[in-house]
């Protein structure tokens, strides 16, 4: 395992798991936004001589997925411009790099799931952002993983499960049912991180890959199992009524991929790792929330 471990967006969902599953050796480091502007070069060059970090895992971004298309500048400089500063950095001072990125790289055209090979054609603002992000990190720096994940929840920050708990009184709701992905824990996502960081010392596999738990299902699915579960858990004495509508249907300000489901199997064969079930994850935080 690497030692000295730099963490960008410590804040955020992943961010979070991750300092709170990290091992018991690890020394990590996780500044704020104020202390580490990743989008300026000169704060990353500074954090780096502060804290000399051995490995980065790079978990900021900017999700805001509508709102992107309103903020074109800021979606790239977040995820794209920022991570080139990162792996620059890391290049200068021979430390690997983790990036995460997302399902939304795709264009969902797709009949099964996606893998690595697959090529990428995001549909949205906030795919094309992290598109170039990935590339921006594969072209500076040849210690890096990108890892792709997809529809993460948890009991931090602004996510599906969060926001349907929040809208449980509502009498009907309409969802989406023509989108499918893989719900994803950021619990998941983080030990599966620290998998990876153990296995990747003694053996560095760089590239793309893939982390998605299972089974597939549709944000009117996902609901649906939110709700069964909330009322199991929580006690709901009454839950709103599920509308099933198409893309077409819901209009928003981004489109979105209608399959987003991605294949894991590189990444289990190359780290041990093995698939996830979203629902237990979803079980516990919905407890987490009571």
């Amino acid at each position: 395992m690497f030692r000295k471990i730099l963490i960008t967006g410590g804040t955020g969902q992943v961010g979070a798991a991750l300092l709170a599953t990290a091992p018991p050796r690890a020394r990590l480091a996780a500044p704020s936004s104020q202390e580490l502007d990743i989008r300026n070069p000169a704060s990353v060059n500074h954090a780096f001589a502060k804290w000399r970090p051995d490995f980065l895992i790079n978990a900021a971004a900017y999700t805001k997925v509508d709102r992107a298309e309103d903020e074109p500048e800021l979606a790239f400089a977040l995820n794209a411009e920022a991570p080139r500063h990162l792996a620059a950095a890391c290049a200068a001072a021979k430390c690997p790099m983790l990036h995460l990125s997302t399902d939304y790289v795709f264009d969902g055209a797709k009949a099964s799931p996606y893998v690595e090979t697959d090529a990428p054609a995001p549909i949205n603002t906030y795919g094309k952002s992290k598109l170039q992000g990935e590339r921006e990190v594969a072209s500076t720096l040849n210690a890096h993983l990108i890892l792709r994940v997809s529809w993460v929840f948890s009991a931090t920050g602004a996510n599906f499960v969060k926001t349907m708990l929040g809208l449980a009184a509502r009498d009907e709701l309409s969802l989406v049912s023509d989108q499918r992905g893989t719900p994803t824990s950021a619990h998941s996502i983080a030990l599966a991180v620290w998998r990876i960081l153990g296995r990747w010392a003694k053996a560095p596999s760089y590239g793309v890959y893939h982390f998605a738990s299972q089974p597939e299902t549709t944000w009117h699915g996902f609901a649906a199992e939110i709700f069964a579960v909330a009322s199991k858990l929580q006690g709901l004495k009454r839950t709103p009524r599920l509308r099933a509508v198409t893309s077409q249907g819901y209009p928003a300000a981004a489109s979105r991929p209608l399959n987003s489901v991605l294949d894991d199997t590189r990444l289990q064969r190359a780290f041990g790792l093995s698939a996830a079930d979203w629902r237990p994850e979803l079980a516990r935080i919905v407890q987490q929330l009571a």
